[in-house]
C-alpha cells in the first residue's frame, strides 16, 4: 500500500477519534457549563426564562453576584473554606512528601502494602471515612472543631501528594543523595538543598490537589463540623435543601473559574517538571 493511500485511509479514523473525544468532552462538561448562563438569570429560577432565550436585556442580571459579594453568609463561608483548606494542604503536603520520599527508597520493605495503605482514603467510600473520623475525633474530644476538620481533610489530601511527589521521584537520580553525603551534607541539608528543589513541581502540584480536595469536600464537614464550620460546600448543600436560590449558581460559577485556574497551575507545574526531568 502506498504512503498516499495509507494516509487517506487513516484520515477517517482520525476524524472519528476526534469526534468521539468531542462527544465525551461535551457529555462531561455541558452539565457544568450550563450553570454559568443560569447564574445571570434576573428571576429566582433554575431554568432559562423566555426572555433569556430571546436575549432580552431585562432578563439578565448580576443581582445574585451582588448578593454573594455583599454582607451575608457566603464571604464568611469562603474564609472558613480557605482556612481549613490551607491548613489541610500544609499538613498533607508535609506528611505526603516525606512519605513519598520514604517510599522511593528501594530498601524499604513492603512498599506496595504501605503505598496501598496511604492511598486508601482515595478508594474508600467517603461516607465510611467520614463516619469513622466522626467517631474517632469525638472520642478524642475534638468533635465539631476546626482542628478535627483540618486533620480529616489532610487525611483526604495526603494521597494526592504521595502520588504527585512519587511521580516526580520516579525520575530522580538517587546518586545525588550519595554525592551530597560524601561531601558532608546531613539528611536535612540533602533534602532541603538537593531533593526538594528538583521535585518542587510535584510537591506544589500535590499541594494544589490537596487544597482542592479540602475546599470541595462536604460529606466530612457534615459529619464532623459543628454549627460554626459552615464552609462554601456546606452552605451550597444547605441552600439546595432549605432555600433554593440562584445565589448557589453564582457561587458555582466562581468555583468553576477557580477549578480552571487550578488546572492551569497544575499544567504549568507539570510542564516545569517535564522540562526539569529532560
Amino acid at each position: 500500500m502506498s504512503a498516499a493511500a495509507s494516509h487517506s485511509h487513516s484520515r477517517p479514523r482520525g476524524w472519528l477519534h476526534r469526534g468521539f473525544c468531542a462527544a465525551v468532552l461535551f457529555f462531561l462538561v455541558a452539565p457544568v457549563l450550563v450553570v454559568i448562563p443560569l447564574s445571570f438569570n434576573a428571576e429566582p429560577y433554575f431554568t432559562f426564562t423566555e426572555g433569556m432565550l430571546r436575549l432580552e436585556a431585562d432578563a439578565w442580571s448580576l443581582r445574585w453576584y451582588q448578593n454573594i459579594l455583599g454582607e451575608g453568609r457566603w464571604l464568611p463561608a469562603l474564609g472558613k473554606s480557605l482556612l481549613i483548606g490551607s491548613g489541610a494542604a500544609l499538613i498533607a503536603t508535609t506528611l505526603g512528601t516525606l512519605a513519598a520520599i520514604g517510599l522511593s527508597s528501594p530498601a524499604l520493605p513492603g512498599r506496595g502494602a504501605v503505598m496501598a495503605l496511604l492511598i486508601s482514603p482515595m478508594v474508600t467510600p467517603i461516607i465510611i471515612t467520614a463516619a469513622g473520623m466522626s467517631f474517632f475525633y469525638s472520642d478524642l474530644g475534638l468533635g465539631q472543631t476546626y482542628t478535627a476538620l483540618i486533620l480529616a481533610h489532610a487525611v483526604l489530601g495526603a494521597p494526592f501528594v504521595v502520588i504527585s511527589v512519587g511521580a516526580s521521584l520516579s525520575g530522580y537520580n538517587h546518586d545525588l543523595n550519595r554525592a551530597a553525603a560524601n561531601l558532608g551534607a546531613d539528611w536535612w541539608t540533602t533534602l532541603r538543598r538537593v531533593q526538594l528543589p528538583l521535585i518542587a513541581p510535584g510537591v506544589f502540584t500535590g499541594a494544589l490537589f490537596a487544597f482542592a480536595a479540602s475546599f470541595d469536600e462536604v460529606v466530612v464537614v457534615l459529619f464532623i463540623g459543628g454549627p460554626d464550620q459552615r464552609t462554601i460546600p456546606r452552605e451550597m448543600w444547605s441552600g439546595i435543601r432549605e432555600q433554593i436560590s440562584p445565589e448557589i449558581l453564582a457561587v458555582a460559577t466562581f468555583l468553576i473559574a477557580f477549578a480552571l485556574l487550578l488546572l492551569a497551575a497544575v499544567n504549568w507545574l507539570r510542564q516545569r517538571d517535564y522540562a526539569g526531568a529532560s
